[in-house]
């Protein structure tokens, strides 16, 4: 069976993997030379949270929806970290401009949003029904495109870019997790042989953690700082299909570890209703002095 992006869009695993990219494109922005973003795995782009697949997944209520004012219980605190803050910002432009506030965008619009005329971007995608709907929900962006085929080809294709700086997000299906695991590895080492100062955000499923630890000791092998950020809704080992969401991050930018302690925690708080989950970030690979 098919991944389907709408049936879970907007739920606790698209939060904290969109709240993690925005404070990546947003680390990238501090110096005003551009940076080339790279999207392997994009899907659609847009999703309609009052579609068949919305209604049915509902998965939206124990994520996004936690984190607006009618989402949580009465009187439940309003997100206070500026991570967090700009998400839903941007979440609402966004829902906006598609004139529903019941659409979830995708990474490939969230990161869209956040580019400046220097940036540019490519998405992949390589379904192709999801594909042409992911180059109409990027039309309106000049400096993003979709490119139909093979997001793992296009590293190769697409590093090193000409700004030299290049942002790259990994972030498969998972039909099949333990081949995919390896080869979303795989491709992480690929981007960062061509280009060695690429940053890497490679998302990955928190659900069995005998497979998964093996997985993190082998990423210790990435001939570059690692940093890994997750976040769980339910007891790790609970068989219940996705308790957690996690993301490795090569070449974290500076200090980016220290502003991941201090908003991670409190988006935890926010989509952990029922105080089952935690969160935690640890280096794999520490940064050299």
């Amino acid at each position: 069976m098919k991944y389907r992006h709408a049936f879970h869009a907007g739920n606790f695993a698209d939060v904290h993997k969109h709240v993690t990219l925005l404070a990546l494109i947003r680390a990238l922005e501090r110096k005003d030379k551009g940076f080339f973003y790279l999207e392997t795995h994009a899907g659609a782009g847009l999703y309609d949270g009052s579609g068949a697949d919305g209604r049915h997944g509902a998965e939206a209520r124990g994520g996004v929806d936690l984190l607006l004012p009618r989402g949580g219980a009465r009187g439940a605190p309003v997100p206070a970290a500026p991570e967090i803050q700009d998400y839903l910002q941007t979440l609402t432009a966004l829902r906006a401009a598609a004139g529903s506030g019941a659409a979830y965008p995708g990474s490939p619009l969230i990161a869209a949003q956040a580019l400046r005329p220097q940036d540019r971007g490519v998405c992949c995608e390589i379904l192709p029904a999801e594909c042409r709907a992911l180059e109409r929900a990027l039309a309106r962006f000049g400096r993003m495109r979709a490119e139909c085929g093979d997001g793992y080809a296009a590293i190769a294709a697409q590093l090193p870019p000409r700004e030299r700086r290049a942002l790259v997000l990994i972030d498969p299906p998972y039909e099949d997790p333990r081949a995919e695991l390896d080869a979303a590895l795989a491709a992480a080492a690929a981007a960062i042989a061509r280009l060695a100062n690429a940053v890497v955000a490679l998302w990955y499923p928190i659900k069995d953690e005998r497979a998964l630890e093996p997985w993190l000791r082998h990423a210790a092998q990435l001939a570059a700082p690692v940093l890994a950020a997750e976040l769980w809704v339910h007891p790790r080992d609970t068989a219940v299909g996705l308790n957690g969401s996690g993301l490795l991050i090569v070449n974290p930018p500076w200090q980016f570890d220290a502003g991941l302690a201090r908003w991670l925690p409190e988006l935890g708080r926010h989509l952990d209703a029922a105080g089952h989950g935690g969160s935690a970030q640890r280096w794999i690979v520490h940064e050299q002095p």
